[in-house]
């Protein structure tokens, strides 16, 4: 009977942990809702700025960092709650674990965020070459179906199981990554190793809202939905491959009949 009394408190603190990641992402999906209307902030195609406009695209980096992070928040940040439930539960005898669970928070999206502005600026020579080419100007309709090829095929890479597997297996990754010295900043070195992982397995299904439609909420929530499934679900491995054949015979599809 007691240590069914001394379990109670930790599955408390797991449904508390929990409750609270869905609130946060959920305010997330709602403010990305409301921004639906203006999801050029997400969808910005930056152009090459001369000196006198870098005021602007600082701005624009800035917003679409910003919305990138909300994105992040909202879409990736539910997939991480078998990581911070154990590293929750293996720091429940610590009086700063909340802050501890808070900076692994920080350190995942902190690198979801570093991601989003490679993104941005990967977007920035992208518009800078078809500016300087007529031929890639031409053919700008191709980066759609290059993208979806590109997802496609990563599905069966080595590179994309390796991560997921780091992902779907949060006792033994938390268990490597922590050892209670120098708290706080191990916390937050963990939680950004988390966020290299899955970003590791997730970038390229990421960059396919390039396709669909940034600020789309219906294929945010279907792109997110997979991914959650993929890293999380014990059968969501088995979903990898028939989804890259998927990515793949759409994206020959779109080059065919685009």
């Amino acid at each position: 009977m007691s240590a069914f009394r001394s379990l109670a408190p930790q599955a408390k603190g797991r449904t508390a942990l929990a409750v609270c990641i869905l609130l946060i992402a959920a305010g997330a999906w709602l403010a990305l809702w409301l921004l639906d209307g203006h999801s050029h902030t997400l969808h910005h195609h930056p152009s090459h700025h001369s000196v006198g406009h870098a005021g602007t695209s600082g701005l624009a980096a800035l917003l679409f960092v910003a919305g990138w992070a909300l994105m992040t928040v909202a879409m990736m940040l539910p997939t991480s709650l078998p990581v911070l439930t154990v590293f929750h539960t293996i720091t429940r005898r610590r009086g700063d674990r909340s802050l501890l669970v808070a900076l692994v928070i920080a350190g995942y999206l902190f690198v979801w965020t570093m991601f989003g502005v490679v993104v941005y600026f990967g977007n920035v020579v992208l518009q800078w070459l078809a500016s300087s080419s007529l031929w890639l100007t031409e053919y700008a309709w191709a980066v759609a179906p290059a993208l979806l090829l590109l997802a496609g095929l990563f599905q069966f890479t080595p590179l994309k199981y390796r991560c997921l597997d780091k992902c779907r297996s949060p006792l033994s990754f938390v268990i490597e990554h922590w050892q209670g010295r120098h708290d706080r900043r191990q916390a937050f070195r963990l939680g950004a190793d988390h966020g290299v992982f899955c970003v590791g397995c997730c970038w390229a299904l990421m960059l396919l809202m390039f396709v669909v439609g940034v600020g789309s909420i219906v294929w945010m929530l279907i792109l997110a939905l997979v991914m959650g499934v993929e890293k999380n679900v014990s059968w969501g491995r088995r979903l990898s491959a028939p989804l890259g054949v998927a990515l793949l015979v759409s994206g020959a599809a779109y080059f065919v009949f685009a």
